[in-house]
């Protein structure tokens, strides 16, 4: 387990600065972002990826099942213009609740059961001339399976092996002893997990349109955790299946389609 994952303070001060540098400008090539504009983040976590869209001076709100961290996002966002919620989403009432210029989930797709009800569902807080931007790491990439929150110094470390069939990949984190926790916590995006192309037909399905997307070869969120420089994918993201196992984080901005 890496230093960023026990420390929430280096982890929101990661999402303020990739959201600002990235993810900002990129949802700005399709729907320009502006003051005053209503903007969501499901899973919101520590709401490091909202401090930049309220410093743009939009309404901001955060939704998370994991109380510790609504806690720690209220301690470190300012109380106007911020609404944070340890809520599930679903038990949201959508008619005392304003709908959203922009609604965005990075890193959160990945962790949801059941994403074609979810993406059938948040629609309805979106205007009509809104954006979703998704994030997601796809499933079959080198650490698809969030095993850099093993303990083990060597399982956190390792590529590929959450790929494995799942009694072997249990018994694994087992022989490691790895906490209960944590192999519950890795079984289950194991069992939530999604791939480029489910994500891609699961959009379309829903009468949605992917108006924008880019397959990372090098994760934005790479330069500062790692001080790398983001790349693109290029022709391997013309290969089925393959591009999943190089593509370390896949940006899209979609939009309802004039069908939905």
């Amino acid at each position: 387990m890496q230093e960023r994952h026990l420390n929430r303070n280096i982890y929101f001060d990661e999402q303020v600065i990739t959201t600002k540098q990235y993810v900002i400008p990129y949802i700005s090539k399709v729907k320009q972002i502006k003051e005053g504009d209503y903007v969501l983040e499901v899973g919101c976590g520590e709401g490091g990826n909202l401090m930049p869209f309220y410093e743009l001076g939009c309404y901001c709100f955060g939704v998370d099942l994991d109380n510790f961290r609504i806690e720690i996002a209220k301690s470190k966002l300012p109380h106007d213009h911020v609404t944070l919620l340890n809520q599930n989403i679903y038990d949201i009432d959508e008619h005392n609740f304003p709908q959203f210029d922009l609604i965005f989930l990075r890193d959160v797709i990945e962790h949801i059961h059941h994403q074609d009800q979810f993406i059938s569902f948040i629609r309805k807080f979106l205007k009509p001339d809104g954006v979703i931007f998704f994030a997601f790491p796809p499933w079959r990439m080198p650490f698809g399976g969030h095993q850099q929150i093993a303990h083990h110094k060597y399982l956190s470390k390792l590529p590929f092996y959450h790929i494995l069939p799942e009694k072997w990949y249990h018994y694994m984190l087992k022989k490691s002893k790895e906490s209960e926790d944590t192999i519950q916590n890795l079984m289950e995006i194991k069992e939530t997990r999604i791939s480029i192309h489910r994500f891609q037909k699961i959009i379309k399905q829903n009468h949605f349109e992917i108006k924008k997307s880019t397959y990372w070869l090098i994760n934005p969120n790479y330069e500062i955790k790692f001080h790398l420089k983001p790349h693109k994918l290029y022709f391997l993201k013309y290969i089925p299946f393959i591009k999943d196992f190089f593509t370390t984080c896949y940006y899209a901005v979609v939009v309802p389609d004039k069908e939905g």
